[in-house]
Parts: C-alpha cells; structure tokens; sequence
C-alpha cells in the first residue's frame, strides 16, 4: 500500500466513530477526498458524499460505513465507576478485560472494563456468561463526583483504537468492520478520476449502518443512483470452529469477495466478476439466500430500486478488539471498483 493511502486507513482506524458520533472521522475523509473529487457534502443525517464527475446521466453509489460499533454512557454510581449501553452487535464476552476510551468534551479519557477476579468467582458465576450490566468501566476515579467532572452521560466509549501490523501483510484494528469499506469506496473513486470516468460516480462515508442501514437509506434516497456498491466486511473462514458448508470457502489474502444471491443485481455481479478475471484482480465468490444485512439490503429498496452489488473484505474476529484483515485485499478491492466505474457508459441498462 502507498504511503499516503496507508496513512489515510491508519488515521481512519485511530478516529473514534460509533454510531451517532460520526462527525471526527468524516473530518478525516473530507480531508483526504477534498483533493480530487469534484464535490464534497455533508448532509443533515452525517453521510459525507464525494461526488467524481457530477453532472453525468448515468449516476453510481459506493457505499462504505464508516460508524463501529462501540457504547454510551449511561449511570455513573456513587464509587464513580461507570456503566454503559451497547451501540450496535456486542458479544459481551469479548468486552471482559479491554482497554477503552471515553471520548468526552473535554478529550479522550482512559478506562478499563472488567469484572471481579476468577478469583473471587463462586463455581457457578464461572460456568455463566458475564451480563453486559454487570460489567463496568473504570477510570480510576475517587468517586462519583471525581468521574463526573471528566466524563458525562451520553459521552461515547470505544475500544482502545489502533492499528497493528502482523505477518504476511495482515493487520488488526478494532473498527476494520467498516473503515476498510470507507478506504475502499473513497481509494476507489481516487483512482477512478485518475483514469477518468463517463458516469456521476458517488463515494459515500454512511453513517449508522450498524443501528439499522441508516446513512445509507437517506444517502441513497438524496443521491438516486442508477447503480449502487455496498462494501463491507464478511466472515473469512479459514480460522477454525466456522463451518465452511454454509459460510463458503473466504480467505484472508485471496482477493475481495463479490456475493451472489437475491440482493444482487445479476449483471452488476456478472460485470465485476468478469472486470476481476480480465484485469487479473483476485477475487472469490460467496452466496447469501436472504437480504444481507448491510448497506446493501437498503440500496436494493431505494426509491423505485437500484441495481446493486456487494463486495466484501475478508475479517477474522468481527466486532472484536482484533478484527484481522489483509492489506492485500483492501487493494484489489479499491483496483476492483475503479475498474468497474471506469467501465460503464451514460446507455448502461442494468434491468434484470
């Protein structure tokens, strides 16, 4: 990966984002897109749309959230420790022991979020699953009132942020689910201008996908696209325990994933497929029977409807602390849907 690209997904990983708290990290994007799209918005919901080539009949959506998941807080008590709600999918399991970030007015504050020692644990507390309001996060605060002149209710908590590298060119991050998506759509419309395009080709940050497809939902109705591209992370299964039977033969390394299935417009896939093989871009293929359950599902029901497709990036440990993907495959993904937009011509007919 170039430096620069690279440096754009790094300040994206270490930008807090949950749902509802969006607004840093379109800053870090409309910093990044201000040099090479022709027009940049930020609309009343939050999604920040750079537009290449406005004006064109033919007009295309890429779609990436950028909100993670994360949580808010809800109860300070009176030893000044701090509880919280879920913003968006957690395994509470996976909270026990990490290293979080209030993000409050007044700056980043540290914290922790645990439960008592095993130690302390009786025979059946160890054979339950910890309840999320059981678990608690600590500031080192004296009490209440020490707590509450740093933190406030309604402030937003992640997981502490940052990106690591590990071997053969893959990375961890809390936040891969999506940032890699905004990498991508946002890379993708770089390189597409570089090379130049006939269509209106619009890269959109979406906001509150993970509480419900929204940014995309009001994006898409604002925009109207012809054709639309959801990007989004997908469960690699060459880890163990996942069973490849129903989830498919996904890799980390081995290209972007292009999905089949009924949330799909036939040629979109067809095309994408067929631009991956021409232009020696790796990819795979994987099958879902249902509306998915991203960007995609509100794309598909826009308006009168659009012709949508879906690309994946591979992700070990999805809403965890270590989402692992390949650098590699963020690539081939950007490569992949700049090659797709500079494909099409203002006659393009995508009905079924």
């Amino acid at each position: 990966m170039e430096p620069r690209p690279l440096e754009f997904l790094q300040k994206l990983l270490t930008t807090p984002s949950p749902s509802g708290f969006e607004g840093p990290i379109q800053e870090v994007v409309r910093e990044y897109v201000n040099d090479f799209a022709d027009e940049v918005t930020t609309d009343l919901h939050g999604n920040l749309v750079a537009c290449v080539n406005p004006g064109s009949p033919l007009r295309v959506m890429y779609a990436g959230h950028c909100d993670q998941i994360g949580m808010i807080v809800t109860h300070i008590d009176e030893q000044g420790y701090i509880y919280a709600q879920t913003i968006g999918g957690w395994d509470p399991q996976q909270l026990i022991g990490q290293r979080m970030t209030i993000w409050s007015a007044s700056g980043p504050v540290a914290a922790v979020i645990a439960r008592k020692a095993i130690h302390l644990l009786n025979d059946a507390e160890r054979k339950q699953v910890v309840p999320l309001e059981e678990l608690w996060l600590d500031i080192g605060a004296k009490d209440r009132d020490d707590s509450a002149s740093q933190v406030e209710i309604g402030d937003p908590v992640t997981l502490q942020l940052g990106m690591q590298k590990l071997r053969n060119g893959m990375a961890n991050a809390p936040g891969m689910d999506d940032k890699t998506g905004v990498w991508i759509v946002i890379e993708a419309a770089r390189r597409a201008a570089a090379k130049g395009v006939s269509c209106s080709l619009y890269a959109v940050s979406t906001v509150a996908e993970e509480i419900g497809l929204r940014g995309a939902r009001t994006s898409a109705f604002s925009i109207d696209p012809h054709v639309g591209i959801a990007v989004d992370v997908t469960h690699s299964t060459d880890c163990p325990t996942i069973d490849k039977r129903q989830r498919g033969e996904i890799n980390l390394g081995k290209g972007p994933v292009i999905f089949r299935g009924p949330n799909m417009n036939l040629k979109v896939t067809e095309r994408l497929v067929r631009l991956s093989r021409e232009q020696e871009i790796p990819h795979q293929i994987a099958a879902v029977g249902r509306a998915v359950p991203n960007d995609a599902n509100a794309l598909q029901v826009n308006r009168g409807g659009m012709a949508v497709g879906l690309v994946g990036t591979p992700n070990r440990y999805m809403h965890s602390a270590v989402e692992t993907v390949a650098l590699a495959d963020l690539e081939n993904a950007a490569n992949l849907l700049a090659a797709f937009a500079c494909s099409l011509t203002d006659d393009e007919d995508f009905r079924p």
